[in-house]
């Protein structure tokens, strides 16, 4: 299994990162784990776009999930006719919402070219890749991931406050990819994302075997992110960035 940071920005993209997107790959089977804005392109320098298998998202915020709207246009339009219907994971009603984005007319919208399935907690099987998923503590519905492939574990924080659910997903995992929104300070709003030191704390009571901070806001300084999250967890931790490879397993 190989991870591929496509965007690592949170809440908009940044001036070197497209917002959230993260793509997966184990034996030829190629899953996107959520589309925000600008990562789209990031796609396009990773494989074909149309070699794609799958795709989850996490929420309906704009920064994991709007461009899906330039997808759909890529693949509805193509010379060659319309693309077979993409299966897409995601909460309740996400087409619809992206039909409005779309400024689509009530009807087909994007069901033309995305199969909508809704996501619950529990576990599907998509290819190779074992997928379970939880809701998890942000202010809509948002789902965090644990994918397995050939004995290794990733798991995908999405957006979160603090939450158990977040524990559970990554325990024992060979790598967290998790959001560190937020840096230690009075006055943060709750049940919305993790501060650094959060995303190490979350990640040692996981047992995680490495931590990858993700969902890095603009203004904030990396090297304090990076500071606070060391002092809550002891393992391998690094800092995502976009076009980073991610290895897990063989024969990569």
């Amino acid at each position: 299994m190989r991870i591929t940071i496509l965007g690592c920005a949170g809440s908009f993209p940044g001036p070197d990162s497209p917002a959230s997107s993260y793509l997966i790959e184990a034996d030829g089977y190629r899953l996107v784990l959520d589309l925000g804005n600008g990562a789209l392109g990031a796609l396009q320098r990773q494989c074909d776009l149309y070699a794609v298998d799958a795709v989850c998202l996490s929420h309906q915020h704009a920064d994991h999930c709007l461009d899906m709207c330039g997808y759909m246009v890529a693949r509805q339009h193509h010379p060659d006719g319309p693309l077979p219907r993409l299966p897409v994971y995601a909460p309740a009603r996400t087409g619809e919402r992206l039909s409005q984005a779309m400024g689509l007319a009530p009807g087909p919208g994007m069901g033309r070219a995305f199969d909508f399935r809704t996501l619950e907690p529990g576990t599907i099987e998509l290819g190779p890749l074992r997928v379970s998923t939880a809701r998890v503590n942000h202010s809509v519905e948002t789902f965090g991931f644990r994918i397995e492939h050939d004995g290794r574990v990733l798991a995908y924080s999405a957006d979160t406050g603090p939450c158990d659910e977040l524990v559970s997903l990554a325990a024992g995992a060979d790598l967290l990819l998790c959001e560190a929104s937020f840096l230690d300070g009075r006055g943060l709003p709750g049940d919305l994302h993790l501060t650094a030191g959060q995303a190490g704390e979350h990640a040692s009571r996981a047992g995680a075997g490495e931590l990858v901070l993700t969902h890095l806001v603009a203004w904030n300084d990396v090297a304090a992110s990076r500071a606070e999250a060391s002092a809550t967890f002891a393992g391998p931790l690094s800092v995502a960035a976009a076009g980073q490879h991610l290895p897990l397993g063989r024969g990569y």
